[in-house]
């Protein structure tokens, strides 16, 4: 069984060697350990550095793609190598190397397709209280909607096996982490998680400038990834509640006729309530398109999943060929 451990850089000279230094070289049940370093458009000598250290696979981008485009790259390239089971780690060193073996364990056992390594939030100590506690109200909206039980949502240490990486399709270009937990939970997806440790911060994020940016650019992307599997659910709930809307206003028109028939009062409440109407009426409508196109949607998967099965084996095939001529 062939393990990859993929290392999304950026500008990372400094923690590059630390990252790889902590990474393990050996785990009961892997043949083999390589690693993949992206290069996702560093302008310094992150590339230089990987490959004085010996890393295996390098994948270089003069321009940034961003960080989910960069791990979907990352996941094709190493199907194409022939990766068993895939971990994503961070190049800041932010996780401990060691846990990789935590990671693994589930899917090497053969109980889990995805495994998400879940920190001990309360006890980080560069995390402030505001973050803490953001971090643990969008876990369990991410849970919720993704019928999963992951307590970290937004944890990038994580392990995938070739057969969810192949399922795996990533749209969104804020971040994958809450994309592939919404995917798993909605393509049945065996989904575990297990306790891992963090290492000392080396450097700030820069995925985001803080706590309120994160939650202006993960809220509309949880949105977004949701009514793309759930749209019929998501534009009913929208439409019903206009509807209701609309019915209210009616009843003070209504409560008003009643009590005095001849004076004219109110009227502008029943032209909005059935402008309401119409509106709510109309988004029902639209989810019921979206929940068919979301059905074309998972036919298209489908295939994809076929087509990129049948690349990938045949790829890993023709390598082998050639490595058997040799």
């Amino acid at each position: 069984m062939k393990l990859i451990i993929q290392i999304q850089c950026l500008n990372e000279e400094e923690s590059l060697p630390i990252t790889l230094a902590d990474l393990p070289k050996r785990i009961d049940g892997i043949d083999k350990i390589e690693i993949l370093v992206i290069s996702d458009g560093s302008t310094d000598n992150t590339v230089e550095v990987a490959r004085s250290l010996g890393v295996d696979h390098i994948v270089e981008y003069a321009q940034r793609k961003g960080l989910a485009r960069a791990f979907q790259i990352g996941l094709d390239a190493c199907l194409q190598l022939g990766a068993d089971i895939i971990v994503n780690t961070d190049a800041d060193n932010q996780y401990c190397g060691e846990d990789i073996k935590k990671l693994v364990a589930p899917i090497v056992a053969g109980s889990a397709n995805i495994v998400v390594g879940c920190r001990d939030i309360e006890h980080i100590k560069h995390f402030s209280p505001i973050k803490k506690k953001l971090q643990k109200m969008g876990s369990w909206v991410v849970r919720y909607l993704s019928g999963t039980d992951i307590a970290d949502v937004t944890s990038g240490f994580r392990a995938y096996s070739r057969d969810a990486a192949l399922k795996l399709n990533i749209v969104s270009d804020f971040t994958y982490t809450l994309e592939t937990i919404i995917q798993a939970g909605n393509k049945n997806i065996p989904i575990a998680h297990v306790p891992i440790r963090t290492n000392e911060k080396l450097r700030a994020s820069r995925l985001f400038g803080g706590s309120l940016d994160y939650l202006k650019k993960s809220i509309p992307n949880i949105i977004r990834i949701y009514a793309m599997y759930r749209p019929l659910r998501v534009f009913f709930y929208v439409g019903i509640t206009i509807i209701v809307l609309g019915f209210l206003l009616s009843l003070r028109f209504i409560y008003s006729f009643i009590l005095e028939p001849n004076v004219s009062r109110h009227v502008q409440s029943l032209i909005i309530a059935a402008v309401l109407f119409i509106i709510g009426f109309q988004i029902m409508i639209i989810g019921l398109l979206s929940d068919v196109i979301a059905a074309n949607r998972k036919l298209i998967e489908n295939i994809l999943y076929r087509i990129k099965s049948f690349e990938f084996s045949d790829f890993r095939r023709n390598k082998d060929d050639d490595k058997t001529q040799e």
